[in-house]
């Protein structure tokens, strides 16, 4: 073997020697220290964080039932403020508060959607919540009279329709579709009773609410109070802080 060929075998063996004096330790440090363990860990992290977020978790919230089994918003078919023609289908996929109202009303309507109203920025970047808001008084509340209602309480949210059409089949869904008394009374002031109450449904279109003390549902939500009264004169709590953490739990679902 040649002088030239030892001297090339020298200088190869001491670039490994150096090699693993500069760098073999370290890669042991980076080893024992865990840097490579949290790396893999730090990954495993991000994909948990994804798989977790496209896993849909069932809430704790209870079905209104009859006769024992959950009760379905049924088939219903209405025209919005827009003149558009708005059915239950259109709120499949949504998670939906339901209120039944009128627009000339004197007395709680307005209490009731200044409270949506709330509910409505609290969930604005939610494209799947809406509201469907029932007119009872269909001969005043025309789209044209529900779109300037709308207007005038800052209604944003492309998912809350307010709707009207015929009078019979709007009493029919409001007192056995929802169970939300409606009727007309000339001797009460406006001239119509209604439930001051919202119904809660989920993105399949069950009626939904929370339990109460006993493990009973509570199957609707006050809809009379304000957060910032937080209780009436009568000493009864407000009910839209829960209506808003129950609407998170079904958005989640």
């Amino acid at each position: 073997m040649s002088k030239k060929a030892n001297y090339s075998y020298i200088g190869i063996a001491f670039v490994i020697l150096i090699f693993g004096i500069l760098f073999v330790p370290k890669i042991i440090d980076r080893v024992t220290g865990g840097d490579i363990i949290r790396e893999e860990s730090r990954s495993k992290d991000v994909l948990n964080s994804h798989l977790e977020s496209s896993v849909k978790v069932k809430s704790d919230l209870a079905y209104l039932e009859i006769n024992g089994a959950p009760k379905k918003v049924p088939h219903f078919s209405f025209t919005n403020q827009d003149g558009e023609t708005i059915t239950n289908e259109d709120y499949l996929g949504k998670v939906y508060v339901v209120e039944f109202f009128f627009t000339t009303c004197p007395t709680i309507c307005p209490i009731m959607n200044r409270n949506l109203v709330t509910v409505q920025e609290e969930f604005k970047n939610f494209k799947d919540f809406g509201v469907a808001s029932f007119t009872i008084a269909p001969d005043i509340d025309t789209p044209e009279v529900l779109k300037a209602y709308a207007e005038k309480y800052g209604i944003t949210n492309p998912n809350w329709h307010f709707m009207t059409g015929d009078e019979t089949r709007i009493y029919k869904l409001a007192n056995e579709g929802f169970n939300l008394y409606t009727a007309k009374d000339e001797t009460v002031v406006g001239g119509f009773e209604h439930s001051g109450n919202f119904a809660l449904i989920d993105k399949e279109g069950y009626i939904r609410s929370r339990k109460d003390e006993f493990g009973n549902p509570k199957i609707f939500y006050n809809g009379l109070i304000s957060e910032a009264v937080g209780v009436d004169e009568d000493g009864i709590a407000q009910e839209i802080t829960i209506l808003k953490e129950d609407i998170a739990k079904l958005l989640k679902e």
